[in-house]
C-alpha cells in the first residue's frame, strides 16, 4: 500500500480526519513523533562490527541506492540528528575512520555540519548529496543512548542483518583460582556471544591470535604457554596420583564436562584491534561434534608495567635498562586514554588526526604497556596541546614497535591546528579495584560519600574515610578508581549527604599524588584512626565529573615581556597592603626609596574541556577596595626566583584579580567578564591576560644580588581547583641577573622538555653560590 502524503489533502478532508482520530482516541503528538518531511526517501540502518545494537557505521539508502558519511567535520551535533533519525534519543559519541569497518557503494554526504537541533540531515549543511572527496576508510559511525524515542515509528530503519560475532573475551583461570591476584594473565579464552559465554578450539591456534586477544584484554604482549600442561588437565580422566587432592581432581574433571565449543578456524594476523575483526567460524546449533581431537585455547599475556602481577614481575621490568619513552598520553581521566604526545629534538609535540585510526591508536597503547586500542580519538577529544605539533598522516600496520616506526610527514603549523590534536583510548585490564570502594548519599552516581572496604574474606566491612587534609588529588584518584572521570570537587564535609548504615571511620591522614590506580596506593595512617574532627558530617566525599579544566602559561610571552623595574614606595602601597612585597619591605622607609621588581606578563590559557571556575561562589569572594576589585580565590600563582639547586631567594604571589576571559579563539565566544560583579572563570578555548603593568604582576627582587637563578611560575598552586592534568601548571625559566639588567631565556612549561633536557636546564649555569643580602 503507497503512503498518501497529507500534503494531498484538502482543509476539510484534514479537519474531517484530525476529528475522527480525536474520536477514536488517536495517540497525541506527544507520545507519536511527527513524521519529518526532510527525511521522506531516506531510510536509515548501522551496519559493521564488533558493535552493540546502538552503534555502528551509519549507512543512508537514498533514491534505492545504500551509502556511507564521511567523518571530515563530523561532530557530536551531528550524532545527535543521526540517532534521532535513526529512533534513538540522543548520541552518547560518534567514530572516525570506519571504526566499524569500511562500507560500499555511495559516500552520499561529506563534510556535514549540524547544529544539533534538526529534525532531520537533510536541514544541515553538507557539500550536497554524492558529493565527496572521501574514501570508505573515512566513513562516520556514532553511538546513540540505548533509549528508543517514545512512539518512534521505525518504518524508514533498516536494521543490518545481525551476524554472529564476538562481544567480548574473558580468560577462565585453571589452576589456581581464587588464589591469583587480579588481573588474570593467563587461563582458558572464552569468548562471549548473544547465548552466552563459549571455549574456543585450539586447533590452528597461533601466536598471532594471542597477541590480539592479550591486546582486547589489556596486556602489550603474549608468552608461550605449558599447552601440553592444560591438555592432560583439562582432558583428565585417570585415577588420581596421590600428590593431587581428590577435590582438585573432581573440579578438574568438572570442568572437562563442562567444555562448551562456540569457535573454531581462528586466524588473526596479529594488528586486529578485536577478535571479531579475524578470520573466524562460528559452530552451527545442530554441530554434534565439536573441536574433534583438539582442546580448549589457552593464552598467557604479559602484563604493562602498570599492571605487573607480582613484585617479581615489576623487579623484573624495572631492572631491564630501558631509554625514555618517546610517546606519552596527556589530559585522560584514566590510565591507557589522553592526548598522544611525541618527543621530538627534546620538545614534546602533539600528532595531528589526519588519517589517524585504530592501528596507529593500538602502536601507541601497546608502546605504552597497554593493550590495543579502545577507539582513536580526533578533534581534540582529550583537549588541546601546545606548543608543536611534530606528526601528521600516520600510517601504521600495527606491528611497528614504537609509533615513530610508522610512516608519517613532518608538518608545519600551517597545516594542521591544535584543535585536531589525536587521542587515544585503550584497553586495560580488569583489576576490580571498583569493588573496593563506592559512594553513597549523593544525588547522582557521580557524587557522595567515600566509602572504602575493609577486612579479609569472611569478615568484610564498609566504612568511612575521615576528611581532614582531604582535597582534589585525592579525589581524583577515587574517581579514576570508580571509572566516573575527573574530579570536580573534593569535600572535607558531607552532613548534607544521608550515611546510611555506615557510620565507622575507617580510614585518616590520607594523601595522594593524584596519579595511584586505587585509594590503597596513597599514603594513610593505617590501621591508626587520627581524626581531628569527628563524626559522619566530617568525613571524606568527592563531586566526579566526565569533563574537567586544564589551566597552561602561555611561557614564550613571559620571555618577551621580562624587565626591570624600579618601582618607588609611595607607589606601592595598595601592593604592600596584598603582600606583593618582599618582607623586608615592611622595614623600609615608607614613602622614600623604591623596590626594584622582576615584571612579566602572564596569558593562561584553558585547553581543557571544561570551563575554569573559582572554587568558591560569589558570595565568599573578598572585596579588596585599595584595588577596587573582588578576589575569588586566594592564590592563583606562585612566582619564584630559585637557586639552580631549588632555594628560593625571591617569591610573590597573585590572588585572582578577576578571572575573566581576555581573548579566545575565532570559533568561541568569552563568556565570563568581571565589571559589574561579573561571573569568573576562563572558557574553554580563551585565555586569561595579566599585563605587566598592573598592581604584584611581579616578584621583588631587591634582596637578590647579582648571578644565574631560575624563574619559576605554577598557575593553581595548592589544587583549589580540579584540573585535568596538573603537571602541565608550572613554568621555568633560566635568568642571568647582573645587578642591574636581566636576561630571562628558555623559558618552558615544565613538562615540555625531556628528561635529558631537563637536566641540562637544572645545571645550566651550575652555579651555587648566588645568595640573598
Amino acid at each position: 500500500m503507497r503512503p498518501v502524503s497529507i500534503r494531498q489533502w484538502s482543509p476539510w478532508g484534514l479537519l474531517l480526519c484530525l476529528l475522527c482520530c480525536s474520536c477514536l482516541g488517536a495517540p497525541s503528538p506527544s507520545t507519536a513523533p511527527e513524521k519529518r518531511p526532510g527525511s521522506q526517501g531516506l531510510r536509515f540502518r548501522l551496519a559493521g562490527f564488533p558493535r552493540k545494537p546502538f552503534e555502528g557505521r551509519v549507512e543512508i539508502q537514498r533514491a534505492g541506492e545504500w551509502g556511507t558519511i564521511c567523518d571530515d567535520d563530523f561532530t557530536l551535533q551531528a550524532a545527535h540528528v543521526l540517532c534521532r533519525e535513526l529512533g534513538f534519543t540522543e548520541a552518547t559519541g560518534w567514530t572516525h575512520s570506519a571504526k566499524y569497518g569500511p562500507g560500499t557503494g555511495r559516500i552520499w554526504l561529506d563534510n556535514l555540519s549540524c547544529s544539533g537541533t534538526e529534525q532531520s540531515v537533510t536541514e544541515c549543511a553538507s557539500r550536497g548529496w554524492g558529493n565527496s572527496d572521501c574514501t570508505h576508510d573515512e566513513d562516520a559511525g556514532v553511538i546513540c543512548k540505548d533509549q528508543r524515542l517514545p512512539g518512534f515509528s521505525d518504518s524508514n530503519v533498516i536494521e543490518v542483518e545481525q551476524h554472529l560475532q564476538v562481544e567480548e573475551v574473558r580468560l577462565r583461570p585453571v589452576v589456581g583460582r581464587g588464589r591469583r591476584p587480579l588481573p588474570v594473565t593467563e587461563g582458558l579464552v572464552e569468548v562471549r556471544l548473544p547465548d552466552g559465554w563459549f571455549q574456543v578450539c585450539d586447533k590452528g591456534w597461533s601466536a598471532h591470535n594471542s597477541h590480539v586477544v592479550c591486546g582486547m584484554l589489556g596486556f602489550p604482549s603474549e608468552k608461550r604457554v605449558n599447552t601440553a600442561f592444560y591438555r592432560q588437565i583439562t582432558k583428565l580422566k585417570v585415577k588420581p596420583k596421590p600428590r593431587v587432592g581428590r577435590g582438585s581432581i573432581k573440579r578438574l574433571l568438572a570442568q572437562r564436562q563442562q567444555h562448551s565449543f562456540g569457535l573454531h578456524g581462528v586466524a588473526c594476523v596479529g594488528t586486529e584491534a578485536h577478535l571479531s575483526l579475524c578470520s573466524l567460524e562460528f559452530y552451527r546449533a545442530n554441530d554434534t561434534t565439536r573441536c574433534p581431537g583438539g582442546a580448549p585455547a589457552v593464552v598467557s599475556c604479559v602484563p604493562g608495567p602498570l599492571y605487573a602481577a607480582s613484585s617479581g614481575q615489576k623487579k623484573q621490568q624495572q631492572s631491564k635498562p630501558q631509554g625514555e619513552t618517546r610517546v606519552r598520553l596527556k589530559g585522560g581521566a584514566h590510565p591507557g586514554e589522553g592526548r598522544v604526545e611525541v618527543l621530538k629534538a627534546s620538545t614534546w609535540g602533539t600528532v595531528c588526526d589526519r588519517k589517524w585510526d585504530l592501528q596507529a591508536a593500538s602502536v601507541v597503547c601497546r608502546e605504552l604497556g597497554f593493550g590495543s586500542a579502545r577507539e582513536a580519538l580526533s578533534g581534540a577529544r582529550m583537549g588541546q596541546g601546545m606548543g608543536a605539533i611534530h606528526l601528521s598522516e600516520v600510517r601504521c600496520s600495527g606491528q611497528e614497535p614504537s609509533l615513530w616506526k610508522c610512516p608519517h610527514k613532518n608538518i608545519t603549523a600551517e597545516d594542521c591546528s591544535h584543535s585536531r590534536d589525536a587521542g587515544v583510548r585503550c584497553n586495560l585490564p580488569y583489576t576490580g579495584v571498583e569493588t573496593k570502594i563506592r559512594l553513597s548519599g549523593g544525588r547522582s552516581r557521580h557524587e557522595g560519600r567515600v566509602e572504602v572496604q575493609i577486612g579479609e574474606a569472611g569478615s568484610l566491612r564498609w566504612g568511612l574515610i575521615c576528611g581532614d587534609d582531604w582535597g582534589t588529588l585525592e579525589a581524583m584518584v577515587v574517581c579514576r578508581q570508580l571509572g566516573l572521570g575527573y574530579a570536580n570537587h573534593g569535600l572535607q564535609e558531607t552532613w548534607y549527604w544521608d550515611s546510611g548504615n555506615t557510620t565507622e571511620v575507617v580510614m585518616s591522614g590520607v594523601r595522594c599524588t593524584g596519579s595511584e590506580l586505587s585509594l590503597d596506593q596513597c599514603a594513610h595512617h593505617g590501621t591508626h584512626i587520627a581524626c581531628k574532627r569527628t563524626g559522619t558530617r566530617f568525613t571524606a566525599g568527592v563531586i566526579c565529573s566526565e569533563t574537567a579544566s586544564d589551566l597552561l602559561l602561555h611561557s614564550a610571552l613571559v620571555q618577551e615581556t621580562a624587565y626591570i623595574e624600579d618601582r618607588p614606595l609611595h607607589m606601592l602601597y595598595c601592593a604592600a597592603e596584598e603582600n606583593c612585597l618582599a618582607r623586608s619591605a615592611r622595614s623600609a622607609p615608607w614613602p622614600y626609596g623604591h623596590r626594584r621588581l622582576l615584571r612579566f606578563s602572564s596569558q593562561i590559557h584553558n585547553l581543557g574541556r571544561a570551563d575554569f571556575r573559582p572554587k568558591a561562589g560569589r558570595h565568599s569572594w573578598v572585596w579588596h577596595e585599595c584595588h577596587g576589585h573582588y578576589h575569588s580565590m586566594d592564590i592563583f600563582t606562585h612566582y619564584d626566583i630559585l637557586t639552580p639547586n631549588g632555594t628560593k631567594v625571591a617569591e610573590g604571589h597573585k590572588a585572582s584579580f578577576c578571572l575573566e576571559d581576555t581573548e579566545c579563539q575565532e570559533d568561541v565566544a568569552k563568556r565570563y567578564e568581571c565589571a559589574n560583579f561579573g561571573e569568573q572563570g576562563i572558557t574553554v578555548g580563551c585565555w586569561d591576560l595579566y599585563r605587566h603593568d598592573i598592581d604584584c604582576q611581579w616578584i621583588d627582587i631587591t634582596d637578590v644580588r647579582p648571578g644565574n637563578y631560575i624563574l619559576q611560575v605554577v598557575i593553581n598552586p595548592n589544587f583549589e581547583v580540579a584540573e585535568s592534568d596538573f603537571t602541565n601548571n608550572a613554568m621555568k625559566c633560566n635568568c642571568k641577573y647582573d645587578g642591574h639588567r636581566i636576561w630571562v631565556h628558555n623559558c618552558h612549561i615544565g613538562d615540555a622538555f625531556s628528561e635529558e633536557a631537563n637536566r641540562r636546564f637544572e645545571r645550566y649555569p651550575g652555579q651555587t653560590s648566588n645568595q640573598i643580602v
